[in-house]
């Protein structure tokens, strides 16, 4: 009997270290539950290489997580010194969730949660990352968003974009809209970086429609647009799909 434990232990370790799961550990050694693991890809950076990304609740209360390879943050974007053609370098949790529910029109698009950095704008004037007073001045620290996604060809073939206001529209917007002509919202969650991993947790008044959610994960950079016209912000390099092809498998609390 102890040799046919040690042997599906033995087992199990081995099945633990597959493909599934082979970037194994975060956090001083413990291993990813749940949600979407992805093998680590030795041809991403390793800061941007997902390897766990995952939805949970506790009461009204979402705290979205991904965990990557390297350092969680570590690159920012290089500075150009202007708007058109900066870029944005993000964390996205792609969701099924009405944009409704979070100050949109209902079906505008596929809402996603953000973490972004972008040294050349600010795009949170409510809020002063860096203390200093100006709040106009720290687009470069990490930030949360919620950005609505759509495929545009002119950002690229079957390459996404955050929508566009047409001029002259009034949308339905959040109160925290921070003013783009695009489909983006500037809530204020703070992300919180720990070694190879990114969390922030973001209240709901209705918790319910989160945890009925599918999501993936994504690490990408955007492109300002070089005229600074439509399409404004395309996504312009994909640096990892958590799921592979953008299929939203993961189920929250799972």
């Amino acid at each position: 009997m102890t040799a046919t434990r040690t042997i599906l232990a033995a087992a199990l370790a081995l099945a633990a270290c597959g493909a599934a799961s082979t970037a194994a550990a975060h956090q001083g050694g413990k291993g990813h539950t749940g949600g979407i693991q992805t093998p680590a890809a030795k041809g991403v950076k390793a800061d941007y290489d997902i390897v766990h990304t995952k939805i949970t609740t506790e009461g009204n209360v979402a705290t979205f997580h991904i965990a990557v390879s390297g350092k969680a943050g570590k690159t920012y974007p290089t500075k150009t010194g202007k708007l058109g053609g900066s870029a944005v370098f993000s964390y996205v949790w792609p969701t099924t969730i009405d944009p409704y529910v979070v100050g949109f029109e209902s079906k505008a698009g596929i809402l996603a949660f953000a973490v972004t950095s972008h040294p050349d704008f600010d795009d949170t004037p409510l809020y002063d990352e860096n203390g200093d007073g100006d709040v106009g001045n720290d687009g470069n620290l990490w930030h949360s968003h919620w950005v609505v996604l759509t495929k545009d060809d002119a950002c690229g073939k079957d390459a996404l974009k955050v929508v566009d206001i047409p001029k002259g529209a009034k949308p339905r917007l959040p109160k925290t809209w921070p003013g783009f002509p695009i489909l983006l919202d500037s809530p204020g969650w703070h992300p919180v970086f720990k070694a190879d991993s990114l969390e922030v947790k973001v209240p709901f008044d209705d918790i319910g429609v989160v945890e009925a959610a599918s999501f993936d994960g994504v690490t990408a950079a955007l492109r300002v647009n070089a005229s600074v016209h439509s399409p404004l912000l395309c996504v312009a390099d994909v640096f990892k799909v958590a799921s592979g092809k953008l299929t939203l498998p993961g189920k929250v609390n799972q």
